[in-house]
C-alpha cells in the first residue's frame, strides 16, 4: 500500500513533498497530516535541505478535509484525538489536535528559514488552499483551481487560510472568497496575487523544481533572514521594522556566504552559497 505523502530529498539541496492520496484528490484523511507533519519537521532540520517543494499525487493539489470521513463520524462525536481531518471534534481534545496539527503544518511552512513552494498542479481547495497559501510562493499549473470550499460544508475554515488571504487579495476580496466558496482559475489567482506564476500544464514540475533549485543554490541564510522581516512586517510599526531590518543586515553582513559574494564581486565570477 502507497504511502499518503511521498518525500524525495534531491541533490540540488530541494526536498519534494507530494501529498499521495490520488483517489480522494489527496484530501486529509488516513495518514496524510501526520506524514505531512513529519516530513517537513525533517526538512527544517536538515541543513542540507535548502528548499522546499510541496505537491500533490493526480490532479489535485490537496481537496481539503475528507468529507467522506466527516460523514461517517457520529454528528457531535469529538475528534477522538484523530489528526488527520480538517474538522475539529465537538470536544476540546478535537479543538487540541486541529491547533497542533496546524502549527506542525501550516505554521511550519510560513516561518520555515528557507523557502516554501506549493506546486499547484489541481484543485487546491479548503484547507487544501490553507496549505497552498501558507508557502511562501506559488507556481500554478494553468489547469490549477483554487477555492475557499468551507461554506458548502458548513464549516468556517482552518490551517491558517483566513490569515493569508486577506493579506493576498485584500479584506473585502477574501471575504467574497470565503463565503460564496467561487472556484478560480489560475489565470485569476494569479490576477489576484495568489499565484506567483502560471505555466504550462506539462512543464509545471519541470520549471517549479528548476526555480527551486535556483533558490536553494541562492544565499538561503540571508533568505531566512528576508523571510523574518517579511513576516514581521505584517504585525509591526515602521520604526520597529527599521530597527529588525538594521539588525538582520548587520548579522547577514557577517555571515560567510556574504563574504563570499563580496570575493565573488571583485573576481567577477558567480558566488557559490554555503548557506550561512
Amino acid at each position: 500500500m502507497a504511502d499518503d505523502v511521498l518525500f524525495e530529498k534531491r541533490a540540488d539541496g530541494v526536498a519534494l513533498i507530494t501529498l499521495n492520496r490520488p483517489d480522494s484528490l489527496n484530501a486529509m484523511g488516513g495518514q496524510l497530516m501526520p506524514m505531512l507533519a513529519r516530513y517537513l519537521d525533517q526538512s527544517l532540520r536538515d541543513r542540507e535541505v535548502r528548499a522546499v517543494v510541496l505537491t500533490g499525487a493526480g490532479r489535485a493539489f490537496c481537496a481539503g478535509g475528507d468529507v467522506k470521513a466527516m460523514g461517517q463520524r457520529p454528528a457531535g462525536a469529538p475528534a477522538g484525538g484523530d489528526q488527520t481531518r480538517s474538522v475539529p471534534g465537538a470536544g476540546e481534545e478535537g479543538v487540541v489536535g486541529l491547533r497542533e496539527m496546524q502549527m506542525r503544518t501550516s505554521y511550519v511552512l510560513h516561518t520555515m528559514p528557507k523557502p516554501t513552494i506549493a506546486m499547484v498542479n489541481g484543485y487546491a481547495v479548503g484547507a487544501g488552499l490553507s496549505l497552498a497559501l501558507a508557502c511562501d510562493l506559488r507556481i500554478a499549473s494553468d489547469q490549477a483551481r483554487f477555492g475557499t470550499a468551507f461554506r458548502n460544508v458548513g464549516l468556517s475554515g482552518d490551517f491558517g487560510g483566513s490569515y493569508f488571504l486577506p493579506r493576498l487579495v485584500g479584506s473585502a476580496k477574501a471575504r467574497e472568497l470565503y463565503f460564496t466558496a467561487e472556484i478560480i482559475d489560475a489565470q485569476e489567482a494569479f490576477r489576484l496575487g495568489i499565484a506567483n506564476r502560471v505555466v504550462p500544464h506539462d512543464q509545471l514540475e519541470e520549471e517549479t523544481l528548476a526555480f527551486a533549485a535556483k533558490l536553494a543554490a541562492g544565499p538561503t541564510g540571508a533568505y531566512a533572514r528576508m523571510k523574518e522581516n517579511l513576516n514581521l512586517a505584517w504585525h509591526v510599526d515602521l520604526k520597529t521594522m527599521l530597527d529588525h531590518e538594521a539588525l538582520n543586515m548587520r548579522l547577514a553582513g557577517l555571515s560567510s556566504d556574504s563574504r563570499e559574494a563580496v570575493r565573488a564581486f571583485i573576481e567577477k565570477r558567480e558566488p557559490k552559497f554555503a548557506g550561512n
